[in-house]
């Protein structure tokens, strides 16, 4: 295990999303937010996040590319729209300059008196929540996979790519492990591209975080996702721990019947290789 290769302008990583859009994502967490409206909201603050953390007084730095794969009926396609879906995986700068719009939003914060207020902040859109039909994770992953073979065949030397894989249902179009270990098997010099996976609450059962052992799993079907995902490097190992998780050195990226602090979390772990970045 490597992942210690400078994360830079002339070094960049990739992050590429890949999400489960079908049906059932229309689904309330036990939350009672519907999961395909709360994931778009995670991920386009995740992406805000990461614009933030390379805007500098010269602009925006390109230490990331960045993707979104979304898979649903029977295909799985680029999940950008407008100028950012004519390829499959963008420079943090070219997010910066073309979101879908920009959205009047507000957020609570805790004024001088230590009252609740709320603050009017601008929020870019880039994902748009989708729902429809099956479930085809082999599609989705398999054009990961394509993906990522060209981009790391275009940067032999870099932080390995992380994929990360949100899904709240069983595949329907065949066994997704066979293509997962393809995804996992795809390697620069500094080590094996990550793959973590994130399974959304069904409204039961507590969620299961970054478990280190397949048998602590409930099901053929968790197990199988647990065998999917990469072992958490010593930085996310890190990051889950100044959260407050309880992870073993060996503890896989997966987490199982996530709620939306789980969510949220594994989100920002699986985007820890921006803490090696140079920024």
């Amino acid at each position: 295990m490597n992942y210690v290769a400078e994360i830079s302008r002339s070094s960049p990583t990739a992050i590429l999303v890949v999400i489960d859009q079908s049906t059932s994502m229309l689904d309330p967490l036990a939350s009672g937010e519907v999961k395909a409206r709360f994931l778009a909201d995670v991920l386009n603050k995740t992406f805000y996040t990461i614009v933030t953390n390379c805007s500098k007084a010269d602009g925006v730095r390109d230490y990331f590319h960045v993707g979104v794969v979304a898979y649903s009926g029977n295909s799985a396609k680029n999940a950008f729209e407008g100028l950012l879906g004519e390829a499959p995986l963008h420079v943090i700068s070219a997010l910066a300059e073309t979101p879908l719009r920009i959205e009047n939003r507000t957020r609570k914060i805790v004024g001088p008196n230590d009252e609740i207020i709320e603050q009017p902040i601008k929020f870019p859109v880039w994902f748009e929540p989708r729902s429809r039909g099956m479930t085809p994770m082999c599609a989705g992953l398999g054009l990961a996979l394509k993906v990522l073979r060209a981009w790391c065949s275009q940067h032999p030397t870099a932080y390995p790519p992380t994929v990360l894989h949100i899904t709240d249902g069983h595949p329907t179009d065949g066994n997704p492990e066979p293509i997962a270990n393809k995804i996992k098997s795809l390697k620069t010099r500094d080590g094996a591209c990550l793959l973590f996976n994130l399974h959304i609450d069904r409204g039961v059962g507590a969620p299961l975080l970054f478990p280190s052992k397949e048998a602590a799993l409930y099901d053929d079907f968790s197990k199988m996702l647990f065998r999917m995902s990469s072992a958490l490097p010593p930085h996310a190992v890190s990051a889950a721990k100044r959260k407050g998780y309880d992870v073993a050195a060996d503890a896989r990226g997966f987490v199982f019947n996530a709620g939306i602090e789980a969510i949220a979390d594994f989100f920002d772990i699986g985007t820890r290789p921006a803490e090696i970045a140079n920024i």
